[in-house]
């Protein structure tokens, strides 16, 4: 076995405008950077097929589906200050999200050990009802929804690293004890959600863990807090499954941010999760976030795909064999 990596040419067609930082030579930045160094040669490539509507409507509302679909028919529009759809929007969003689908399908099959998802727009910002931060659909909240309603895992969870915080992902587990949330991101920044005090609700209080991180840290703190953190939270968790929001935003030439990360940090990150997926027999995706400074943002994903690379084989077939398996 070895990693996995999908992206799509019809992504590109998602046409945001001169001057926006979400463009597509982002999703080519990445490619271009794995191809440059050797490690794509290392990864077995896959294109992805769209998710289905029901896939799409297990996270966010009909009526909102439909605005997109509408909105997509027609020359390019604002849904928010920053989020833009037009011809091509839908399907390139839909094709990001079944990336995700077909990764966790192929990591859970036993292809692969783990999956990187390089496709665009990004979607943790996406609300039930509303597109926000640049992203249409929310699609490692369609992840781990799949993997709880039709995979019958108990226990998913997801990591977003992302230099902002991902409020539609929190926002659509915060009631939810069987996905584990937990963030890493700059605060106080936009989009103003993800203060440690915010740990979930009703049912699912205790399994959001925020730790907002001041503007300026670097590599020392944020690895601090996630070796001392959220690593430990992790695994208290015990999770069947890991998804990663993989934004690379916090990379100090970021022209979005204020933090001063460096693509080490996200191969250290990297490491540790492949590591505790390994003591787990368990699957991990990573889906593409933020990142708008194409040489880090392409630096750091090839540090991340390192990372995955050094995954040892599973013995398994990739079903989560797991001690704690639903039913047992």
């Amino acid at each position: 076995m070895t990693s996995g990596f999908l992206d799509h040419p019809d992504c590109l067609a998602h046409d945001t405008g001169p001057s926006h930082p979400e463009r597509a030579s982002r999703q080519t930045a990445v490619r271009a950077h794995l191809e440059r160094t050797g490690l794509l040669a290392e990864l077995e490539l896959d294109r992805p097929e769209p998710a289905d509507e029901n896939s799409i409507l297990a996270v966010h509302g009909r009526e909102y589906l439909q605005l997109v679909q509408r909105e997509a028919q027609t020359a390019s529009t604002r849904l928010d200050p920053d989020t833009v759809a037009g011809p091509g929007s839908e399907r390139a969003a839909r094709l990001a999200s079944g990336g995700v689908l077909k990764a966790i399908a192929r990591v859970r099959k036993g292809d692969w050990s783990n999956a990187f998802v390089a496709c665009r727009p990004p979607g943790h910002h996406a609300e039930k009802d509303r597109a926000m931060g640049f992203c249409l659909f929310n699609h490692v909240a369609v992840g781990a929804r799949y993997l709880i309603e039709h995979e019958g895992l108990e226990r998913v969870a997801i990591v977003d690293w992302d230099v902002h915080h991902g409020n539609g992902t929190q926002h659509s587990f915060e009631k939810d004890s069987q996905v584990f949330y937990a963030s890493l991101h700059q605060y106080p920044f936009y989009p103003g959600t993800g203060a440690a005090n915010e740990r979930g609700i009703g049912a699912g209080e205790g399994a959001t863990l925020n730790l907002p991180m001041a503007e300026g840290s670097g590599d020392s703190k944020w690895m601090q807090a996630f070796e001392n953190a959220l690593l430990p939270a992790l695994e208290a968790f015990d999770p069947q499954f890991l998804i990663i929001s993989a934004g690379f935003d916090g990379h100090r030439d970021d022209p979005l941010a204020g933090l001063e990360l460096s693509s080490q940090t996200y191969k250290e990150m990297t490491r540790g999760l492949v590591q505790l997926c390994e003591q787990r027999a368990i699957g991990l995706v990573s889906s593409l976030e933020g990142g708008y400074d194409l040489e880090s943002l392409g630096n750091s994903a090839c540090s991340h795909v390192e990372a995955l690379l050094e995954a040892k084989p599973r013995t398994n077939s990739g079903q989560a064999l797991h001690p704690h398996q639903p039913g047992s």
